[in-house]
C-alpha cells in the first residue's frame, strides 16, 4: 500500500512520504491513538491540523503522523457578559471566528481569515490587527508525552508572546486538545490598528458590532492578498514566511526616516516590516525566488510553491532572503513556518 505523503497534508503541498496516517475525528479516538503510539513504543507522532504553517520535508516522517479533525463548540455561562467557549482542536479557526460573529461574542473578531485550527493558533499565539490568542486564552488541555498523561494549562502557563508559545520550542512534547477562550457579549475590543480602523471608516479606539469588524477584517485581507485561496495561482502557500523583525533603537529610527513602517510589539519590543524590508533589498510580488519558487502575485512576503518546487528548495530560498537583508541592512528574518518531518 502506497504511504501517503505529507504533500497531501499540507497547503504547500511538499513533502515525502509519512510511516502511518491516523486520522483523530473523534475526541475519544485521541485514547486510542495513544495506545498505539505505545503498542509500537514510538515517540510522540507529528500531529497536523490544516498543515498551513509548516514546511514539511521531502524525506518525509518515518513515525506516525496524527492529524486532528476533531470539531466542536461547547459554551459554559461565566457570568451575564461572560462565556467560556471551549473548541475541539481540529475545529477550523476561521469557523470559529465566523461562529462568534454570528452569536455577538466580542474577543476573536480580528482572526477572522487566518487558516488553520483552533489547536494550532495557541502554538503561534495567532494574531492579526491588533488582536491575539493570548487575549482570550483561558486554558487548554494537552497531552504531555514526556509525562503520559492529559495536562490542563492555564493560559499563564502556555508562555504565549508575540508569536511564539512553550509549544513552539519543545513541538514533540505536547498535543493540544481542546482550546478554551473567555469571550463577551459586548461591541468589538476597542480597534487599535489604523488600517482596519480606515476599513470600519472610524476612529481608532471605537468598537463597532462583531460581525462588522469580522467583515471588515476580511475584506481587507483579500485587498491585501492575505487570504489562503486554495484555487488561486497562489494556492501552495504558507502565509508570511518571516516574522516582522526585532529591531533596536538605532536601528528603528535608521529604517523608518527611510519609510519602512515599524511598530511595538504585545511584548514592547521594535519591529520593522518584513515585506517592506524584502522590497527594500529587491523583490517583488511575482518574481521568481529559486526553480518552482516565488513570491505570490500580490505580496512579497508571502512564497508560493509551483511544479518543481521542493521543500529543501523552498527552505533554501528562505535562507537567501534572510541572507540578502541581513547583508543589506544588518537585520537578521526568523522564518515564520515551521519545519517537519527528518530534515538532514
Amino acid at each position: 500500500m502506497p504511504s501517503t505523503m505529507l504533500a497531501s497534508l499540507t497547503t504547500l503541498r511538499l513533502g515525502g512520504p509519512a510511516g502511518d496516517v491516523l486520522q483523530v475525528a473523534d475526541p475519544g479516538d485521541w485514547f486510542e491513538l495513544v495506545r498505539t503510539i505505545g503498542d509500537r513504543q514510538e515517540d510522540a507522532p507529528l500531529t497536523l491540523g490544516h498543515g498551513s504553517n509548516v514546511i514539511a520535508s521531502d524525506t518525509g516522517h518515518e513515525g506516525t503522523v496524527a492529524v486532528m479533525n476533531t470539531r466542536g463548540i461547547t459554551v459554559k455561562r461565566v457570568d451575564d457578559d461572560t462565556v467560556a467557549v471551549t473548541i475541539q482542536a481540529g475545529h477550523p479557526l476561521a469557523d470559529l471566528v465566523q461562529w462568534a460573529a454570528a452569536e455577538h461574542l466580542a474577543g476573536i473578531e480580528c482572526l477572522a481569515g487566518i487558516p488553520g485550527t483552533v489547536g494550532a493558533a495557541p502554538v503561534q499565539n495567532a494574531g492579526a490587527y491588533g488582536q491575539q490568542v493570548s487575549d482570550t486564552l483561558d486554558h487548554l488541555t494537552a497531552w504531555d508525552w514526556d509525562m503520559g498523561r492529559l495536562r490542563t494549562l492555564p493560559a499563564q502557563a502556555c508562555r504565549l508572546r508575540h508569536r511564539d508559545s512553550r509549544f513552539k520550542h519543545d513541538p514533540g512534547r505536547w498535543t493540544i486538545l481542546t482550546v478554551t477562550f473567555r469571550l463577551t457579549r459586548s461591541p468589538a475590543a476597542p480597534i487599535s490598528y489604523q488600517p482596519l480602523a480606515d476599513e470600519l471608516a472610524v476612529q481608532a479606539g471605537a468598537r463597532p458590532p462583531v460581525s462588522e469588524v469580522t467583515a471588515a477584517v476580511i475584506a481587507n485581507r483579500h485587498r491585501r492578498g492575505l487570504l489562503l485561496d486554495l484555487h488561486g495561482p497562489d494556492a501552495r502557500q504558507a502565509g508570511s514566511v518571516f516574522l516582522n523583525p526585532l529591531v533596536t533603537a538605532t536601528q528603528a529610527a535608521r529604517w523608518s526616516a527611510a519609510g519602512c513602517p515599524v511598530h511595538t510589539d504585545s511584548d514592547g519590543q521594535l519591529r520593522a516590516s518584513a515585506g517592506w524590508l524584502l522590497e527594500h533589498v529587491g523583490y517583488r510580488p511575482g518574481q521568481k525566488i529559486t526553480d518552482g519558487v516565488r513570491c505570490s502575485e500580490r505580496r512579497t512576503l508571502t512564497l508560493t510553491a509551483h511544479n518543481g518546487a521542493t521543500a529543501t528548495g523552498f527552505a533554501q530560498a528562505l535562507a537567501d532572503l534572510d541572507r540578502q537583508v541581513e547583508r543589506t541592512t544588518g537585520i537578521r528574518f526568523h522564518p515564520e513556518p515551521m519545519r517537519v518531518g527528518t530534515w538532514p
